[in-house]
């Protein structure tokens, strides 16, 4: 190993094709710090479940010009090789890319662009910051081969990253996802890349066009016309976090036509250090303080927020007592879905061939709904591509009505195949408009959702090995509880543990993810993070004392 990252320094270090300021960042990595070294050269960046994405900086672990390029000439060669030229089309292929608001985003598409194109690749390039949804959209728009999102979605600012989409809209999955980094594995440095090439594919620039369809193809996915005109005069707080929802969303709402909208200024500022936030991510309740704030100023119903790349929305609704609560995921999730299949029910839509996806780390919640209202619930690993590949193998057989999971991303009909912060907070602000006609505010929905359904209860706890080292400890962890499971749950036996390991017995793609189940519906899933230096534990209560389950089972399974 030591030998192995060593060896790569020194390509950087001596050979020809790096800038004397990568090559400074090296020398200096290699006099100054060798853990660090060592984590900038010990692998190379992967495809996880978000794509490429990694630290910015010097070294194969690392985003920087030369990986990008290098992971570019990668899928370029894939493509040329696996993908017939199209014979009726005006470019024998051709890929769209977008970026977010990222630190260096903007310079990694555009030599996103430039290798595509050397390549003989026709691009598509959106000619400003566009989020994750519109990226999946406009490759179906434009029928292009491929698409790629420049971002690392909710992480924090010193990260980046590249999500490649294939031709149906969504991110890329087994096995198209080994065979690419397969081509890219033989791109051994910068000196393979072709940036100048006579064969050029062309760089054309998008961007309202792809706008105004999207919005109308939104509003097409509206459910309540009536409520919402009745309630137009909702006060909806927004923050875009720095990030690239900053135009749509508000031009979304507004075609539904809510008219009172308040954005948090500060934060529509586009900013890759994210200045008014530690991490920019709805997840967390602080990257929201702002937006709180100035719901209470303006006595808003309603606050939204949208992460980076807005594919993930983050919600918080007024209580019985008049104060602002944020709804997790899963909460919101199951909200969404009760009111589009209650909604669909009632506009006399449902015929028994729709269906719904959730991931197995989703609450259990969005199954009961789906069974009363008689749609069909599929589960999926974790990721929203396994939802989009549920949408694919279903095309033209049933109809996809929606699809969350419990990490903020929801999306509902098929236009996109990804998770949608856009739609998804239309379909909120809609879902508080009609809840109100039925004399209820959201905090009340849920509740009532919870009668019907049962008291449902989930956490999330991430413990973060950083570096190396911190590789092999998570990789230790989950090895253990796979040797040695445990047998119960916080006191409650367990009746069933499922190794996705197997995908013989769990019909799903082998995944390094385990589930402990007891007889009283509580779960406990265990998957370190495909994106991040962390290993996650995921808890899930029903029934009564719910609180203190997911104490116990924390206890049990972190401390």
């Amino acid at each position: 190993m030591a030998q192995n990252y060593m060896d790569k320094a020194r390509t950087w270090l001596e050979g020809e094709g790096f800038d004397e300021a990568t090559k400074a960042e090296v020398a200096r990595l290699i006099k100054e710090d060798p853990a660090g070294l060592e984590d900038a050269f010990y692998k190379d960046l992967e495809f996880g479940t978000g794509g490429l994405r990694g630290i910015m900086g010097a070294g194969s672990n690392r985003m920087n010009r030369y990986t990008v390029a290098m992971a570019t000439q990668g899928l370029a060669n894939y493509i040329r090789a696996n993908v017939p030229a199209s014979a009726d089309g005006p470019y024998p292929w051709s890929v769209c890319i977008s970026f977010d608001s990222r630190n260096n985003s903007s310079q990694f598409a555009s030599i996103t662009a430039k290798v595509l194109s050397a390549n003989g690749i026709h691009v598509y390039l959106f000619d400003s910051i566009h989020p994750v949804p519109l990226m999946s959209y406009a490759v179906r728009f434009k029928k292009a081969n491929a698409g790629v999102m420049i971002t690392a979605s909710h992480n924090p600012k010193e990260y980046n990253g590249y999500k490649v989409f294939w031709s149906d809209g969504a991110q890329i999955t087994a096995p198209v996802d080994k065979e690419i980094v397969a081509e890219v594995a033989k791109i051994k440095g910068p000196e393979q890349v072709l940036e100048d090439s006579p064969e050029q594919g062309g760089i054309e620039m998008m961007g309202s066009e792809i706008d105004e369809a999207y919005m109308n193809d939104v509003l097409s996915l509206m459910l309540s016309p009536e409520a919402r005109a009745r309630h137009s005069d909702l006060k909806i707080v927004y923050t875009p976090l720095h990030g690239c929802g900053v135009r749509i969303v508000p031009q979304c709402l507004k075609r539904l036509g809510f008219t009172n909208i308040f954005t948090v200024k500060e934060q529509e500022v586009i900013d890759g250090d994210f200045p008014t936030v530690v991490s920019p991510n709805p997840e967390e309740p602080a990257a929201m303080k702002m937006a709180l704030g100035l719901a209470d100023e303006k006595q808003a119903d309603l606050v939204l927020a949208t992460d980076p790349d807005a594919d993930r929305m983050g919600i918080a609704v007024r209580d019985d007592n008049g104060k602002m609560v944020q709804f997790n995921g899963n909460q919101t999730a199951s909200m969404l879905t009760y009111y589009i299949l209650r909604r669909w029910k009632e506009l006399g839509r449902l015929d028994g061939n729709q269906y719904i996806v959730k991931t197995i780390v989703t609450s259990s919640l969005l199954r009961r709904i789906a069974e009363d209202f008689g749609v069909k619930c599929y589960d999926t690993l974790t990721g929203f591509k396994y939802i989009a590949e549920i949408v694919r193998m279903n095309e033209g057989k049933s109809t996809f009505i929606c699809g969350g999971e419990e990490s903020f991303g929801f999306n509902v009909g098929e236009y996109v195949r990804d998770k949608d912060a856009p739609i998804s907070c239309c379909m909120v602000c809609e879902c508080a408009a009609w809840a109100r006609e039925q004399g209820m505010s959201l905090w009340q929905l849920m509740q009532h959702i919870y009668k019907l359904y049962g008291y449902h209860k989930e956490a999330l706890v991430s413990v973060v090995r950083k570096g190396a080292e911190g590789a092999r400890e998570i990789q230790r962890m989950i090895s253990g509880l796979r040797a040695d499971p445990p047998r119960d749950l916080a006191g409650s036996r367990i009746t069933e543990i499922i190794d996705y390991e197997n995908p013989e017995k769990t019909g799903l793609p082998k995944s390094n993810v385990l589930q402990f189940f007891d007889a009283e519906g509580d779960v406990v899933t265990v998957r370190p993070s495909g994106t991040e230096p962390k290993i996650k534990f995921y808890f899930g209560a029903a029934g009564n004392d719910t609180d203190a389950k997911i104490e116990a089972l924390k206890a049990q399974f972190t401390s």
